[in-house]
């Protein structure tokens, strides 16, 4: 499955020591410029360690955009996510990494298939990778600082049976 992200699955999941779980599921992430050039800002020194180990191993990629591809979206968005979209359009990606609201409805008027952190770990979940989700949530807030509506929460959690 061909998979781009955007900067926050990547930078999230790094920090929880989650990042592992993208290279198990889709074996090489494609990211832009944009986004390496952001993840390369992380302050979080254990999550940038293991961002620059995947860099190191190749199975975190960073991919040049073509000029010919449309830049058209429906609003302004930051670099990283712009980059992103356009890059998932190009590569005609299987699946987006993105997290942010915005940037996934962007994403999907491109027409493409979004997933988030939160799916991750509902995929993790269900691979056995991890007992439960509601630990990882509770570390993505602590340590990641990483914001998720109750009713979000709530509703993740039924869809693994917590």
């Amino acid at each position: 499955m061909l998979a781009v992200s955007n900067t926050s699955p990547i930078s999230n999941l790094a920090i929880i020591g989650r990042l592992e779980f993208l290279r198990r599921r889709y074996g090489i992430v494609h990211i832009p410029s944009a986004v390496k050039d952001e993840l390369g800002a992380l302050t979080h020194p254990l999550g940038s360690q293991r961002i620059q180990a995947a860099l190191s191993e190749c199975w975190l990629v960073v991919k040049p955009l073509e000029a010919s591809v449309s830049q058209t979206l429906p609003f302004p968005l930051d670099r990283g996510e712009t980059e992103a979209i356009l890059l998932a359009c190009q590569l005609n990606a299987d699946v987006l990494l993105i997290d942010e609201k915005r940037g996934r409805e962007a994403a999907r008027h491109r027409g493409l298939v979004v997933a988030g952190v939160l799916g991750e770990l509902i995929h993790a979940k269900l691979a056995s990778w991890i007992p439960n989700v509601r630990d990882e949530i509770r570390r993505l807030h602590v340590d990641a600082r990483f914001f998720v509506d109750e009713a979000v929460e709530k509703f993740i959690l039924s869809q693994v049976g917590e």
